[in-house]
C-alpha cells in the first residue's frame, strides 16, 4: 500500500511538473520557465487540491523542477496559499534544493529565516546545501551564519563542509568566525584537513601571535583523525609571517616545526631565504640555505597538486595563484595539468600572474591545452589585456601550436573580440598558406568585428574573398551584413542580400527578417517591406506571427497607418490575433488616428467577434497610466456599441 502511494505521488508530481512547464512556455512577452500568476489557473485545472501535502510539494520541485527556480518557487509559494496547507520541512528542503543550484541567495536567506522562525529542523544534507552554495558564491559569512544557527550538527554536516567553510572564512579575512568554525571542529571531534586547516593557519599567521599559531599546530596533531600535511602546513606557516613582513619569526619557527613533525621542504626554506634576501640580510640568507641542505626534504609535488586543486575547486584562486608562484619562481617540480589549471582559473582575477604560469609552462618546452587557451584569452580580452592576447598567440604560433582550423579559429574569434581586426584578418592568410581553411566560421569572425568597428567597405572585400576561396556564406554571414547595412541606411544593399541568400537557399530567421522589415519602413519602402513579410508567412507561419507585431510598429512609427491597419486585416484570420490588433489599436489612439481605428475596430466586430471583449478588457488596464486617456476612452466606447449590437436577444 505505502509502494502505490509513493508511487501515485510519483506520477501526480510529474504530471504537474509537466503542466507548469508546458504552460510557462507557451506564455507570450513572458520569458519561458518563468512564474506568473497565469499559471495558478493551470494547477487549478488540474483539480489535486485534495492531494496536496508537502510530500507531494517537494516531489514536485525535487527532482522535476529543480533547475527551474522560478517555477518551483511560485508553486511553493502558490502551496502556502491553499486553505490548511502549511510547509513542513521536507517541502522547504526542496526549494532551498532548488534555490541553492541556481544560486538565488536572497530568496534562501530569506525562507531561512522563516525555518528559524518556525523552529523547523531540516536535514543536515539541506544546511549542507545552502552553506555549499553560499561558498561557491563567495558568500561565507552567509554560510556561516547558516552554520552558526545549527553548530551543533556539525558532524552530520560533514568534514568537507566545514573545512572548506574554515577555508573560505579565512580567505575572506573573517578570521574571528572562522576561529569558531575551528574550535567547533575540534570540540566535536570533526577531521581538519589540509585545505581547511591550511587555509585558517596561513592567513592567522598575519597577524597573529606566534605562540598562538603552534598551539593550534599542537592541537590539530592530537586530532587522531586528522590528515594534515606537515610539511605544506609548514610552508603556508612561513609564507604567511614573511609576507606580513616577520621574517625573523619565520626563521625561528623553521626548527620548531620541524619538531612538531610538520617538516620544512625545500619550498619552505626557500621562500624564507629569498624574503631575508630582500631585506639585504645576506648571512641569514645564507645561514638558512645551509638549514634547506642539511634538514630539508625534496617537496612532493602530488601533496602540492592536490592542495592546488583543492583550492581551485573551492574557489581560492588567490591562494592557488600565490601556492603556484611559490612552485614557480623556486623552479620546483609543478605537472602539466597543474599549470594548466593554474593559468585557466588566476586568469579570471589576475591575468598577469596567469601569465608567469604561461610563460614559465611554454619555456620548459611545453603547451597549454586548447581549453587553457580558451580560457586565457578570453579572460586576457575581458580585463582588456589586447596586445598580451597578440602576444600569447604569437608565442605559440611560433611552438607550431596551431595545427588544426580548430584552434586557429580561437584564435581568430579572440583578436576579433579584442577589436584586433588586421591582426585576426592576417591569420586567415596564414590559414590559406597552410592549407587550413579558412572556414566560414573563421570568415563569419572576422565579418562580424569589421561591422562592429565600422570598417564596411573590408567586410565587403572580404565576402568577394570567401566566395571567391570556394566558401558559401550561411545564415549568419547573410545576418551580419543586412544588420549592419540596416543600421548604416543602405537599405538597399541589405535587400539585395536577402534575394542573393534566396537564391543560394539560405533559410532567413526571424533576425533576417526583424532587420530588414525595420530597415524598409525606415526608408518608406512599405511595398517591398510587405512583399518580405509575405515570404516569412509562406516560409513559416508561426514565425510570422512574432514577427506581426514588430512590423506593425516600424510601420506606425513612420506614419503608415493604412498599410498597418490593411496587414493586420489581410493575415487576421490566419495568423492575427488580439495582441496585433491591441498594437495597431493602441498606435493609431496614440497617433490620434480615432477615425482609423474605429473602422479597423468595426472590421474586426466582422470578422472576429468573440475578439472584442480581450480588446476592451486590453483597453481598460490600459486606461491606468494612458498619456491621451480621451482617444482610448472613444474606442472602449466603440467596441462596447459593438458588443451590445452582437448580443443575442432575449
Amino acid at each position: 500500500m505505502q509502494l502505490h502511494i509513493k508511487h501515485s505521488t510519483t506520477e501526480l508530481a510529474n504530471r504537474i511538473s509537466k503542466a507548469l512547464i508546458t504552460s510557462s512556455n507557451h506564455q507570450k512577452s513572458i520569458p519561458p520557465l518563468k512564474w506568473t500568476p497565469l499559471l495558478e489557473q493551470t494547477l487549478h485545472g488540474l483539480a489535486f487540491r485534495n492531494s496536496l501535502s508537502p510530500q507531494l510539494v517537494s516531489r514536485v520541485i525535487d527532482p522535476f523542477l529543480i533547475n527551474h527556480h522560478s517555477l518551483a518557487l511560485g508553486f511553493f509559494n502558490w502551496a502556502a496559499q491553499q486553505p490548511g496547507f502549511t510547509h513542513t520541512s521536507i517541502s522547504y528542503q526542496s526549494i532551498l534544493k532548488s534555490l541553492s543550484v541556481s544560486r538565488q541567495f536572497n530568496t534562501v536567506d530569506k525562507l531561512m529565516k522563516e525555518i528559524k522562525m518556525q523552529k523547523i529542523v531540516l536535514s543536515a544534507s539541506a544546511y549542507r546545501s545552502v552553506i555549499a552554495s553560499h561558498l561557491s558564491g563567495q558568500k561565507a559569512l552567509s554560510a556561516f551564519s547558516v552554520f552558526s544557527d545549527v553548530r551543533w550538527m556539525i558532524c552530520e554536516i560533514g568534514v568537507d563542509i566545514c573545512n572548506a567553510l574554515l577555508a573560505g572564512l579565512s580567505s575572506y579575512g573573517h578570521l574571528g568566525n572562522a576561529r569558531q568554525v575551528f574550535d567547533e571542529m575540534l570540540l566535536r571531534g570533526v577531521r581538519v584537513t589540509t585545505l581547511g586547516f591550511g587555509v585558517f593557519i596561513w592567513r592567522f599567521c598575519g597577524n597573529s601571535e606566534l605562540g598562538d599559531v603552534l598551539m593550534f599546530i599542537d592541537d590539530v596533531k592530537r586530532q587522531v583523525s586528522q590528515r594534515v600535511n606537515g610539511s605544506v602546513v609548514a610552508l603556508l606557516v612561513v609564507h604567511g609571517l614573511c609576507f606580513a613582513g616577520r621574517v625573523d619569526e619565520a626563521v625561528s619557527v623553521l626548527d620548531v616545526l620541524r619538531k612538531k613533525d610538520c617538516k620544512p621542504d625545500f619550498m619552505a626554506y626557500r621562500a624564507v631565504a629569498e624574503a631575508l634576501r630582500e631585506t639585504g640580510n645576506v648571512a641569514e640568507v645564507e645561514k638558512v640555505l645551509k638549514m634547506k641542505r642539511k634538514l630539508g626534504v625534496s617537496p612532493r609535488g602530488s601533496d602540492y597538486r592536490d592542495f592546488i586543486f583543492q583550492l581551485i575547486s573551492e574557489r581560492l584562486v588567490c591562494e592557488a595563484r600565490d601556492i603556484g608562484e611559490v612552485i614557480v619562481s623556486g623552479n620546483f617540480p609543478i605537472e602539466d595539468d597543474v599549470l594548466n589549471a593554474l593559468i585557466g582559473s588566476v586568469s579570471a582575477e589576475d591575468p598577469s600572474s596567469a601569465l608567469r604560469f604561461f610563460k614559465y609552462l611554454v619555456e620548459k618546452d611545453r603547451l597549454p591545452t586548447l581549453l587553457t587557451f580558451t580560457n586565457l584569452s578570453r579572460n586576457l580580452c575581458r580585463h582588456g589585456k589586447h596586445a598580451e592576447l597578440v602576444e600569447v598567440s604569437k608565442t605559440l604560433s611560433g611552438k607550431a601550436y596551431f595545427v588544426d582550423i580548430e584552434r586557429y579559429n580561437i584564435m581568430v574569434s579572440f583578436f576579433c573580440k579584442a577589436g584586433k581586426v588586421k591582426e585576426a584578418y592576417e591569420v586567415l592568410q596564414e590559414m590559406k598558406k597552410k592549407g587550413w581553411g579558412p572556414d566560414i566560421v573563421s570568415y563569419n569572425s572576422v565579418m562580424e568585428a569589421c561591422c562592429r568597428e565600422n570598417m564596411v567597405r573590408p567586410a565587403k572585400r572580404l565576402w568577394d574573398e570567401m566566395f571567391a576561396n570556394g566558401c558559401e556564406a550561411d545564415l549568419r554571414t547573410y545576418n551580419i551584413l543586412i544588420s549592419k547595412f540596416v543600421e548604416i541606411g543602405q537599405v538597399k544593399e541589405a535587400n539585395g542580400l536577402f534575394c542573393h541568400m534566396l537564391e543560394k537557399r539560405v533559410e532567413p530567421n526571424a533576425t533576417t527578417y526583424v532587420f530588414l522589415l525595420k530597415g524598409l519602413c525606415q526608408e518608406n519602402e512599405v511595398v517591398t517591406g510587405l512583399e518580405v513579410f509575405k515570404k516569412s508567412f509562406e516560409q513559416d507561419a508561426e514565425m510570422a506571427r512574432t514577427l506581426l507585431g514588430k512590423f506593425i510598429l516600424y510601420l506606425c512609427k513612420k506614419g503608415h497607418f493604412i498599410a498597418a491597419s490593411s496587414l493586420v486585416r489581410d493575415y487576421n484570420s490566419t495568423i492575427g490575433n488580439s495582441e496585433s490588433n491591441m498594437i495597431l489599436l493602441k498606435c493609431l489612439a496614440d497617433a490620434g488616428e480615432v477615425p482609423l481605428a474605429i473602422e479597423h475596430i468595426k472590421m474586426i466586430g466582422k470578422m472576429s467577434p468573440p475578439m472584442m471583449h480581450e480588446l476592451r478588457t486590453g483597453f481598460l488596464s490600459s486606461l491606468s497610466s494612458p498619456s491621451k486617456p480621451q482617444p482610448i476612452l472613444e474606442i472602449i466606447q466603440v467596441i462596447e456599441t459593438l458588443q451590445l449590437n452582437h448580443a443575442p436577444s432575449e
